[in-house]
């Protein structure tokens, strides 16, 4: 299965490559946009990536249903994530939130505050996974360096 789904994946990358390269309309050409070529290009790519999301998330689903503790693994995950997200929604600040939508008041964009604190919510919930990545790097280095 996987060596045909291999070989299936590289023929359809060939035959997209093979489009994007004798079918390319002139970057001159106003109406480049609307060409066939360019069509069959973003529908390959659309196929493409719904068959790598499928894929992935199929076996992803199956390994953890099948590994021994895969399924509490993956609830202990989504929990601290729920935490994430909650501590970086009570981080974000309503005072902030208002004071931006004073700023854009009377202007073409018109954001509301609660689309402002959702902004600041996942602003710190990237902070925070950066952070915890950063120590998942770094912890191991130093516990070597510490324990020999």
């Amino acid at each position: 299965m996987h060596k045909i789904l291999k070989i299936v994946l590289i023929v359809i990358g060939v035959i997209g490559a093979a489009l994007s390269f004798f079918f390319m309309p002139s970057g001159d050409d106003p109406e480049a946009i609307n060409s066939g070529a360019i069509d069959l290009m973003f529908i390959l790519t659309w196929i493409l990536l719904i068959a790598a999301s499928a894929f992935a998330l199929f076996f992803g689903l199956k390994k953890m249903m099948t590994s021994p503790g895969g399924l509490k693994k993956a609830l202990f995950a989504l929990g601290g994530l729920a935490v994430l997200f909650i501590v970086g929604y009570a981080l974000s600040s309503g005072d902030e939130a208002k004071a931006v939508v004073d700023t854009f008041s009377g202007k073409d964009i018109q954001p509301t505050e609660s689309t402002v604190k959702t902004i600041g919510m996942m602003l710190n919930v990237f902070f925070m996974m950066t952070g915890v990545a950063v120590l998942l790097m770094v912890l191991p280095g130093v516990k070597r360096l510490i324990g020999k």
